[in-house]
């Protein structure tokens, strides 16, 4: 895009798709994977509470080599009257959790850190996604490709699972993973990024 930073910056994630939506910023990034384990969910906890704090947990992560660095975590759950579907460990696990959300209406919750030598900006994005009631058949087929297993809910809507969805409210990019235009947004806010032209 247009915009411009005087900051080393760092994606903290190993997502493709993370790394081609920031890359719509126009601006040069690294990405540096965390190694943090991420933790289960806890009794009570808000899903909204659990993708905030993992997305700290892999900015922290990186932060701690990179402190000079402006770094940039996420990670982005699916949940459903409070439970929380993570990435699925198998196919058939997979198809399980495409079967409880057939027919249904589930949130996509990307949690956000903006790290920046110990300043701390954290954010949520919300978009409710309702599937099509799916057929036996159509879940085994789209769950066998294995497209699903590095995906949080079992499913990936830029990818052939956008054949399970009916239709989506909120923003579609925080589907995929990361909701873009509200990251440029607060990091514009904070004079972290502006864009190409401006006065400053």
């Amino acid at each position: 895009m247009f915009f411009e930073t005087n900051e080393t910056l760092i994606l903290a994630s190993a997502s493709s798709r993370r790394k081609e939506l920031l890359g719509r910023l126009g601006m040069p990034f690294t990405v540096h994977a965390s190694n943090a384990e991420e933790r289960p969910i806890e009794n009570g906890e808000k899903p909204e509470t659990y993708a905030s704090v993992l997305s700290s947990i892999k900015a922290s992560a990186i932060y701690e080599d990179h402190p000079k660095s402006l770094i940039i975590g996420a990670d982005t759950v699916v949940a459903l009257d409070g439970k929380v579907y993570p990435k699925p460990k198998s196919v058939a696990q997979a198809a399980e959790f495409l079967e409880e959300l057939s027919g249904r209406t589930h949130s996509v919750i990307t949690g956000v850190t903006i790290l920046r030598e110990g300043a701390v900006t954290h954010f949520t994005s919300i978009t409710e996604v309702t599937f099509r009631t799916l057929d036996h058949a159509l879940i085994q087929a789209y769950a066998a490709t294995g497209d699903p297993l590095d995906k949080a809910g079992g499913y990936g809507i830029q990818t052939a699972g956008g054949l399970l969805v009916k239709e989506i409210s909120g923003d579609y990019d925080n589907v995929v993973g990361l909701p873009i235009a509200e990251l440029a947004d607060k990091m514009r806010a904070s004079g972290l990024i502006w864009l190409k032209g401006d006065e400053r």
